[in-house]
């Protein structure tokens, strides 16, 4: 059984106040996400549509705080060559809807390529592999955005982001005891890589804007082609290391040899993706980072997530998250730090 969709009375007398449609009906009206996640529905209202995307049906302590964030971006990125989602206009009192703020913004005319492909996509391997370069245009795009410019020049804490990786992350998997069932990690080599990560700071890292969760499951494509039409979920980006968004990336990517992606995506299932180097190339032809030191970047995203994913599994271990999704998570967590230690070995750097 689906979920129903929200009340949206609330929203349809904030709307009138603002003069978004005043008086007219909701029509067409349709969830788009929900569970967990934050809530997404879709309508239309005289001769405009929107998207309304509001907290999960049982919101978290930091449920507001992530949604203004996400608010505070989309403002900032309004005159930026970074493809997003619109912003159409925002409610940050969280006493309209009760439980939660909101916004509204324009639908993104695209698809999500880890569940579903275009006939074009499918057709052509050439589409295929232009996806993973244009997405990589995206990201060059939202690293040359100064955030002082945009207004978010306070938003992040850069100075010691490198420093503190490891020591945060080991101790979000050490919380992960606390979890009634869990056995605790099973990880190989967490300890070297922890030691690799901490020994081998990039000596010249400079701050800018990142996404913090950059990967194929949060860009959304055009239907006739290879171009991003969004880049979306924007609740974790903060000023720290833009260079993470590329290790992220780098980290659930299809590599040569390999039947399909980290997120088992319908696009790598296709095939004809780009190679990791191919986009690291991509990357740096814009000239907006340095790449030398991006080994270490790609161990750290391989290190944290595999560390998040972690965490599912220990909570599945609880009973708080289904057992085969934990089972999943693990198995990539174990990937992931196989891909960190065959990247350290490459690299020719020392732990110690």
């Amino acid at each position: 059984m689906s979920d129903p969709i929200p009340d949206l009375e609330p929203v349809r007398v904030w709307m009138d106040e603002q003069g978004l449609g005043r008086g007219r009906p909701f029509e067409e009206a349709r969830l788009l996400a929900g569970g967990t996640q934050n809530v997404m529905v879709r309508f239309r209202r005289g001769d405009r549509s929107y998207v309304l995307r509001r907290g999960p049906r049982h919101t978290r302590a930091t449920t507001d705080k992530s949604l203004l964030r996400e608010i505070r971006v989309l403002e900032a990125l309004a005159d930026t060559a970074v493809p997003h989602p619109a912003l159409i206009a925002a409610c940050p009192d969280r006493n309209v809807l009760g439980d939660s703020v909101f916004y509204l913004m324009a639908p993104v005319d695209g698809l999500n390529a880890v569940n579903e492909l275009s006939a074009r996509h499918r057709e052509s391997a050439a589409v295929r592999h232009d996806m993973g370069l244009r997405m990589v245009d995206a990201l060059a795009a939202l690293h040359a955005v100064d955030p002082e410019q945009v207004g978010l020049g306070d938003m992040g804490h850069p100075d010691g982001f490198h420093e503190r990786q490891v020591r945060r992350w080991l101790s979000e998997l050490d919380a992960y005891n606390e979890l009634s069932g869990y056995e605790g990690h099973a990880i190989p080599g967490l300890a070297q890589v922890a030691d690799w990560l901490d020994n081998n700071l990039p000596r010249h890292p400079r701050p800018g804007l990142m996404h913090g969760d950059f990967h194929v499951a949060n860009v959304m494509f055009e239907h006739g082609g290879p171009d991003v039409a969004a880049i979306v979920d924007w609740e974790m980006c903060t000023v720290g290391d833009p260079l993470l968004d590329l290790g992220w990336l780098l980290s659930l990517w299809r590599e040569p040899g390999q039947d399909t992606d980290l997120l088992d995506s319908a696009l790598s299932k296709a095939g004809g993706m780009a190679t990791p180097d191919e986009l690291i190339e991509r990357y740096a032809s814009h000239g907006v980072r340095d790449v030398t030191e991006l080994d270490w970047y790609r161990v750290l995203a391989c290190f944290k997530l595999g560390i998040i994913l972690e965490g599912t599994y220990a909570r599945s271990r609880a009973g708080k998250a289904p057992p085969e999704l934990g089972t999943w998570m693990r198995d990539r967590t174990t990937r992931l730090f196989e891909r960190a230690h065959a990247l350290i070995a490459a690299s020719g750097r020392q732990a110690g």
